[in-house]
């Protein structure tokens, strides 16, 4: 037999310490649970110091590190499971901290741990980290436990998680092929450039004409990439650092932003993607019992479109100053007409959380067609890109011969 050390709740409040007799670890948690315990920490009695200091050492902030999308579904998922088989959240957070398998998950678990023992509730011990979950989740979670159904909270911040990775997969599908189509053309133009035009220099120089003005610009950017080959790379970091900075930097972001608003196909998918997160953290905040004005603000946090973004925080102080939420939001006139429609109803009839889940259902099918309707567009006009390359390269290579022959 062992002697194990364990620090476990009482009545779910106090904490108590004390040592049980056991063959191993697992006969001792269940030992524990005789006595009418929850255990939270259980060790042999040799390596009690360390145990307990470790388990009760405060994190430092910069060692927790920011949780992705997928960080944070399999956080949830975990905890709604086991909230749903009747586990307190401290056991929860124990076996998440025990068995999670990346480190920065550990880590939040046990500090959210550490903090709920020493009193804390859960969603006032999420609040401390805005950082790790963002302020959706902390208000969803705060809400669920004002309400007492952090369990079906839970939930739903699981489908809504998901519901997120979801969409943003579809839209990197997307994209991930015209990408990888300009990746491969510029490829085939360095080395066309820098490997083919050169040979052919000597040719054209030794036919003792001039060479077409498209024949002449290609040969002097292949032999200048050539010489200064080290600039090769630099050139190709400053555009990429270029694109980003225009992406990031808030003046030339939000000009972009309002651009893809006025571009046939694509504001349907900018719309679209923005409102099926913004709807969704509606439908899921309404029926956590959110306030209407609050739901709005939560669900603001998920727009990344600045002209979309700007525009509902105008609808929402309107509906702050008792404005209809349909009335406010049609103001605006970038809401789907049809989701309109269903808020409208939804406020009418008294089942606006319904008529939410509809407009979410809408949304998903609505973006699944402007996906496929785009993926079918890119396919032909990708090719046109890449033919209109190869011919203007096949141009600049034979112009000077046909030259040559009719010359001749």
């Amino acid at each position: 037999m062992t002697i194990y050390n364990y620090i476990a709740l009482k009545n779910s409040r106090d904490i108590v310490k004390g040592k049980v007799d056991a063959q191993d670890l697992r006969e001792a948690r269940e030992s524990i649970r005789k006595l009418g315990f929850i255990p939270t920490k259980v060790y042999e009695e040799k390596s009690k110091e360390n145990e307990e200091s470790d388990s009760n050492k405060p994190i430092k902030k910069g060692q927790m590190k920011k949780l992705g999308l997928q960080d944070r579904i399999d956080f949830t998922s975990t905890m709604q499971i086991l909230a749903q088989s009747g586990i307190p959240i401290i056991e929860s957070l124990m076996f998440i901290e025990n068995d999670a398998a990346k480190l920065k998950v550990r880590l939040v678990a046990r500090e959210l741990r550490r903090q709920i023992m020493q009193g804390a509730t859960f969603a006032d011990t999420v609040a401390r980290y805005p950082e790790q979950f963002g302020q959706i989740y902390i208000g969803l979670v705060k809400a669920g436990e004002d309400s007492g159904e952090l369990e079906k909270t839970l939930q739903r911040l699981l489908e809504l998680q998901t519901k997120e990775a979801n969409i943003r997969s579809k839209v990197i599908g997307t994209l991930m092929y015209p990408m990888f189509v300009i990746v491969l053309a510029v490829i085939i133009v360095l080395v066309m450039l820098m490997f083919v035009f050169p040979v052919f220099k000597d040719m054209f120089d030794n036919m003792g004409k001039e060479m077409p003005w498209i024949t002449k610009t290609l040969m002097d950017a292949g032999i200048f990439l050539k010489t200064y080959w080290f600039l090769v790379p630099l050139i190709i970091g400053s555009i990429v650092g270029f694109i980003t900075f225009m992406f990031r930097w808030q003046p030339s972001k939000r000009k972009i932003d309002e651009f893809v608003l006025k571009v046939p196909l694509l504001t349907d998918l900018v719309q679209f993607s923005n409102f099926a997160n913004f709807i969704a953290v509606m439908q899921v905040a309404y029926d956590a019992g959110v306030p209407i004005i609050e739901c709005l603000y939560l669900a603001n946090m998920t727009l990344t479109n600045h002209t979309l973004k700007t525009k509902i925080e105008t609808a929402t102080l309107k509906v702050q100053q008792g404005q209809h939420l349909s009335v406010a939001l049609r103001t605006t006139r970038v809401m789907p007409k049809m989701i309109l429609f269903m808020i409208a109803t939804g406020e009418q009839s008294g089942r606006l959380g319904e008529m939410l889940m509809q407009a979410t259902s809408f949304i998903d099918k609505k973006l699944d067609n402007i996906i496929d309707t785009m993926t079918k567009m890119i396919e032909p006009i990708m090719l046109i890109v890449i033919g209109s390359i190869v011919l203007t390269l096949a141009l600049a290579l034979y112009l000077p011969l046909f030259q040559s022959y009719m010359q001749d």
